[in-house]
């Protein structure tokens, strides 16, 4: 696998593959029926890594559609990671008895510390704590709520407490093809020491570029998810130009 990895997001609603405008439940596009076809053409173009959202679990506060993550890790060789709606040991033991890889702690991770410390203590590199920023401050509960905590300072707590991988997501880029938030992925990679994967915003193969230069700088990877369903990015010419 390479230093930077691109991760094809595939956003999983009512069973389908949808992409939410800013987190919206309102503003919904669907872009497949099929998950599981999805995730297969994803592998078949070079996708190393696969990056999965739960949202209707994202909503619920815990898992809704495992059944199907299960049968998409099942159906693919490449490593798939989960998020959307974790909040119990039990909930992310399901998921990695499923065949997921990796599995992401959002919301918990500002709302429930000692499940999150559990969580690390256990599953340490089988987990990436997911940070949604909203000017600079950790946004909860699918982005409804913004806390009072700075991203970077919950970076470096949790690196402390054992976590390797932070997915960091500057929710005013989401889905509105502006770009990504270079400088708030550097300052999180900076301040936690650890991998940060950017979500958000990679709207052109630029984007890709420019992230993957700051590769030796702790930026390991991009969720590509819009840009891919558009045709914007194609994988494969991406994949190629990383190189």
């Amino acid at each position: 696998m390479s230093s930077f990895v691109i991760y094809p997001a595939i956003d999983i609603r009512d069973g389908k593959c949808v992409r939410l405008k800013q987190g919206d439940y309102a503003q919904e596009t669907i872009y497949n029926e099929n998950p599981v076809q999805v995730a297969k053409s994803w592998e078949e173009q070079g996708g190393q890594f696969i990056h999965l959202v739960d949202l209707d679990g994202a909503k619920a506060g815990h898992p809704v559609n495992d059944a199907l993550i299960g049968e998409i890790a099942r159906s693919v060789q490449v490593p798939v990671q989960v998020g959307g709606g974790l909040r119990s040991l039990a909930d992310v033991e399901k998921l990695l008895g499923l065949g997921v890889s990796r599995v992401i702690i959002g919301t918990a991770a500002i709302s429930d510390q000692a499940f999150t410390e559990a969580v690390l203590a256990r599953y340490g590199d089988k987990v990436a704590i997911g940070i949604d920023a909203r000017n600079g401050f950790v946004a909860t509960h699918g982005w409804l709520n913004t806390s009072e905590v700075r991203a970077e300072e919950l970076a470096k707590e949790l690196a402390g407490k054992g976590a390797e991988t932070f997915i960091y997501t500057d929710i005013s880029r989401d889905g509105m093809m502006q770009g990504p938030n270079v400088e708030g992925i550097l300052s999180m990679a900076q301040a936690s020491g650890r991998t940060v994967i950017a979500s958000g915003g990679v709207t052109k193969l630029d984007d890709l570029l420019r992230l993957s230069s700051h590769s030796c700088s702790g930026i390991g990877g991009a969720i590509v998810g819009k840009a891919l369903y558009t045709g914007d990015i194609k994988l494969p010419e991406a994949l190629a130009a990383l190189k």
